[in-house]
């Protein structure tokens, strides 16, 4: 049987030991532990140990390493089981080891995919302008189940997508552009449908903001892009054909018939 014939400090690591045991006068290096594992069994000089006794310690301390990897892992924020899963693998903990520390956190109320969901779609509303799509798409790459997704989108309701999308749409519409009022609306429209919210807020808002525009401001937007087009089709067209590939480009940007027109009799009347 075994003895244990010294015990030393790791180098990089003052809480865990390394223990050597001895055996028929020869010595060698048995298994390290951590320090409240030394604590717990009482290892200390002299001690001798079963093959069984060994095992149940190594077993011991492997969960206990599972346990103190978590600990400091969800000690930064918030994780999703299955985040702190991936994390144990890459630290290449045993499954063993991680579905015994996971059922244990779940008890201390460490481990809660329902009160992370929430967490993170109520952080998402304060702090970003994502709608429920994106955040449903980060709940499902975080590993969340669609119970608990569902459950947690349940707070982003419609009045406060509303509220987002319209205080967002409204500072873009304040904005000086060159473009026609519909295409700014159909820019809009691709944005806010790219961070994850549905056709049916969007079209809500639209259809409750001024939308609106001074003419003159308009006006300018539909020269500045009608002398680009000029410059583009002048070089093979000119009199009436110049004129109808330009009207028909500015009315593809979403200009009004008028205010067409007006450009083509101020700029285009002596091509």
């Amino acid at each position: 049987m075994p003895e244990i014939a010294k015990i030393t400090t790791q180098k990089k690591s003052k809480h865990r030991y390394n223990i050597f045991l001895k055996e028929n006068e020869q010595e060698y290096y048995g298994f390290s532990v951590n320090e409240d594992i030394l604590i717990e069994y009482y290892l200390r000089k002299g001690l001798f140990l079963t093959p069984e006794m060994i095992e149940q310690i190594q077993e011991k301390d492997q969960s206990y390493k599972a346990y103190t990897l978590s600990v400091k892992y969800l000690s930064y924020r918030m994780r999703s089981e299955q985040e702190l899963i991936d994390h144990l693998r890459r630290k290449e903990v045993d499954d063993t080891y991680i579905g015994e520390v996971i059922s244990r956190l779940k008890q201390e109320g460490l481990v809660d995919d329902v009160a992370f969901s929430e967490a993170l779609v109520r952080t998402k509303m304060q702090t970003s302008t994502k709608g429920p799509l994106m955040i449903k798409k980060e709940l499902v790459e975080k590993g969340i189940q669609a119970p608990n997704i569902e459950q947690a989108l349940s707070l982003y309701t419609f009045e406060k997508q509303f509220q987002k999308v319209d205080k967002w749409a409204k500072k873009k519409l304040q904005v000086s552009s060159k473009k026609s009022r519909q295409q700014q609306i159909d820019s809009i429209k691709q944005s806010l449908l790219q961070k994850g919210f549905s056709f049916d807020v969007i079209t809500e808002v639209l259809n409750n903001i001024e939308l609106e525009r001074d003419d003159d401001e308009e006006y300018e937007a539909v020269v500045f892009q009608g002398e680009k087009l000029v410059t583009k089709y002048q070089k093979k067209d000119s009199g009436y054909g110049l004129k109808q590939k330009v009207k028909a480009a500015l009315y593809r940007k979403g200009f009004t018939a008028d205010l067409i027109d007006r450009f083509i009799d101020e700029y285009l009347s002596e091509h």
